[in-house]
């Protein structure tokens, strides 16, 4: 059986026939259990490619395959039942008076029996540590709160793929680390394929890929680690690299005999110790 769960084969877009192309024959493959992040500028098409994903969009050129299924007109309940969004403003994502009643909505519609659906609601809100809100109204909620419901929505319904569309843009920087940390805990406990949208590159340091899209192209398929020691040319493209591998870049320019590329703060103290330990 292929590994390869989502397939995009020379994919261009736009949104009309007199607008420029948003996506220009865009190709990459994300196989199974992976988290791919998918980063660029405003207006890079990163956003473009969620939609596409999850059926929102259709392709004018090329081909997409979820899961073994393409996507088109036709197949597009299908795909959904495989991919689950989570968007920038969890408030346009919410159709419930309770948090319960919101995240039972996908179940509702695909008809699932009562008991098969308080079992999973239960076990959605447990894995986003909202347990205790079932009844709290969700507009009432904090901005991390109202995305960890959204995400246990998403959860409910059993998806191969949960794709964040720029889902931590509305948070300060604690509700952007507690989501990210919830994110990971999920992927972790329900072995999901996980694709983030984003232009802030502190989110991808957990991920196994990254694909950088410029001008609706992909301009750069990586690793973060190797990624952040691409601090000028990304700096060309409108993004920049989180403090510690700017430090870390920084140390390298200094003394060539520093080689350690960290990706956080505890790797990056780690690195200096025994980089201190050989002077």
């Amino acid at each position: 059986m292929s590994r390869q769960q989502i397939v995009f084969n020379n994919v261009s877009f736009r949104y009309a026939d007199d607008e420029p192309w948003v996506l220009k024959d865009v190709s990459f493959t994300i196989d199974s259990d992976q988290w791919v992040a998918i980063i660029g500028h405003n207006g890079s098409g990163k956003s473009t490619i969620a939609k596409l994903i999850n059926g929102l969009l259709f392709p004018d050129q090329g081909e997409i395959v979820v899961h073994g299924i393409t996507v088109n007109a036709e197949t597009v309940w299908d795909v959904r039942k495989k991919v689950g969004m989570v968007f920038q403003n969890p408030d346009n994502q919410f159709v419930g008076t309770t948090v319960r009643d919101d995240v039972a909505f996908g179940l509702e519609n695909r008809g699932e029996p009562r008991e098969v659906m308080v079992e999973r609601i239960a076990n959605s809100l447990k894995s986003v540590r909202m347990s205790e809100y079932t009844l709290h109204e969700p507009h009432r909620l904090s901005g991390g709160q109202k995305q960890r419901v959204a995400i246990a929505g998403v959860l409910v319904i059993q998806p191969d793929v949960i794709i964040l569309d720029e889902a931590t843009a509305m948070l300060d920087p604690k509700g952007r680390k507690e989501i990210m940390a919830t994110v990971n805990d999920v992927r972790a406990e329900h072995d999901l394929n996980l694709v983030t949208i984003t232009h802030d590159l502190n989110e991808i340091i957990q991920a196994d890929r990254v694909i950088v899209m410029n001008e609706g192209q992909v301009w750069l398929e990586t690793e973060p680690r190797d990624l952040f020691t691409r601090e000028n040319v990304l700096r060309e493209i409108g993004l920049d690299v989180p403090f510690v591998a700017k430090l870390a870049n920084q140390l390298q320019l200094v003394d060539q005999a520093w080689s350690q590329e960290p990706l956080n703060q505890k790797e990056l103290l780690d690195a200096l110790w025994t980089y201190n330990s050989t002077k």
